[in-house]
């Protein structure tokens, strides 16, 4: 038995959670700080985001919420984060910003190439996740981007999440982001095969709240993507404001008093000073025809 371990105290372990391991973290700790002061023990990462998709009998239907952070600070309050792929797929990123918007920027571009060589009106979706897999399996995970990808093909829609290390798995729906556990439950609540669009659309939003109500990385707005597979595509973007303050902030009096008049602040002195003659002016250019 090692020295990190206690031993245990019955032989059926009680029900309910489990935190046996705690006491064996806080001895990793101590070991760790004692014989090397500087060292830390690696900290769970959280992507911030919630980001989910699901398959309805006409198409696909992608979710997102548009908060972005920086640690503990929020960056961004509106940030997009279903990104173009094709004409007729749609990718949702969580991670770090940069990551997914130069990754899916990247596979949208080879995509283009893709289309014009071979002659096709429509991408493949297993095309797309192909090269996003391939891509994110050569930088082994140090490329920090979760998608969902989603579209509609010759073959019907398609739906996979794709993990920062380059594994896929193809559902039915799917979540990811640090909200996934939250919206998970409500898809796994509410979701069905035979799902027709509109229901698909609000399951998609409830998802998302549920993720911006229980997870501190994730917030602001939701915004939806559907697409069919008639080839059409509708963006819902800020489909749902739960945190608009705009009303509240329309009721809030303020004090005239506040208001600063033009000249309350006294002038002491003023100069104009011409510019002198630095470089290149208008003057200088000679313009001239042009051959014909």
């Amino acid at each position: 038995m090692s020295e990190f371990t206690l031993a245990p105290t019955s032989t059926s372990s009680p029900p309910g959670f489990s935190f046996d391991l705690t006491h064996r973290n806080a001895l990793l700790a101590q070991s760790a700080a004692a014989n090397n002061p500087t060292s830390k023990l690696p900290k769970a990462l959280k992507t911030g985001t919630t980001i989910v998709g699901l398959v309805y009998s006409n198409g696909i239907v992608l979710g997102a919420d548009t908060r972005s952070t920086n640690d503990t600070t929020v960056a961004d309050k509106n940030c997009d984060k279903i990104h173009y792929i094709a004409p007729n797929i749609y990718c949702c990123g969580a991670g770090t910003a940069a990551d997914t918007e130069k990754t899916t920027e990247t596979i949208a571009s080879q995509m283009e190439l893709l289309r014009l060589n071979c002659a096709a009106e429509t991408s493949r979706v297993v095309t797309a996740c192909t090269l996003l897999k391939r891509m994110l399996f050569r930088y082994q995970g140090y490329i920090s981007a979760a998608l969902v990808l989603g579209g509609c093909d010759v073959h019907g829609p398609h739906l996979y999440q794709i993990y920062p290390h380059g594994s896929t798995g193809k559902l039915p729906f799917t979540t990811m982001g640090s909200g996934s556990l939250a919206a998970m439950a409500v898809f796994e609540e509410g979701y069905r095969d035979d799902l027709e669009e509109g229901e698909a659309v609000e399951l998609v939003k409830r998802a998302i709240l549920a993720g911006i109500w229980n997870d501190l990385g994730s917030g602001s707005n939701v915004d939806t993507c559907v697409i069919r597979m008639d080839g059409s595509v509708e963006m819902g973007r800020n489909c749902v404001k739960p945190n608009e303050v705009g009303a509240l902030r329309d009721k809030v009096q303020r004090s005239s008093v506040l208001d600063m008049k033009k000249g309350t602040t006294a002038i002491i002195g003023e100069s104009f000073r011409k510019r002198s003659a630095v470089g290149v002016t208008l003057e200088d250019v000679v313009v001239t025809e042009m051959e014909t």
